[in-house]
C-alpha cells in the first residue's frame, strides 16, 4: 500500500511541477495559464493528501 501511493504522490507532484511550468513559460493566455495552475493546485493537494482509496486493498 505505501509504495504504491508513494509512487502515485510522486506522479501527482510530476504532473503538478508539469502544469505549472507550462502555465508559467509557454501560455499567454491567462485563462488557460490559471485552469492550468489550478489543476497543478489540485494534483499537489491529491499528493500531500494521505490517500485512503486503497487502504483496503
Amino acid at each position: 500500500m505505501t509504495a504504491q501511493n508513494s509512487r502515485r504522490d510522486k506522479e501527482y507532484l510530476e504532473i503538478a511541477q508539469t502544469l505549472l511550468r507550462a502555465a508559467k513559460t509557454t501560455m499567454t493566455d491567462s485563462a488557460i495559464a490559471a485552469q492550468l495552475k489550478a489543476l497543478a493546485d489540485d494534483y499537489q493537494r491529491r499528493a500531500e493528501k494521505p490517500s485512503h482509496v486503497d487502504a483496503d486493498g
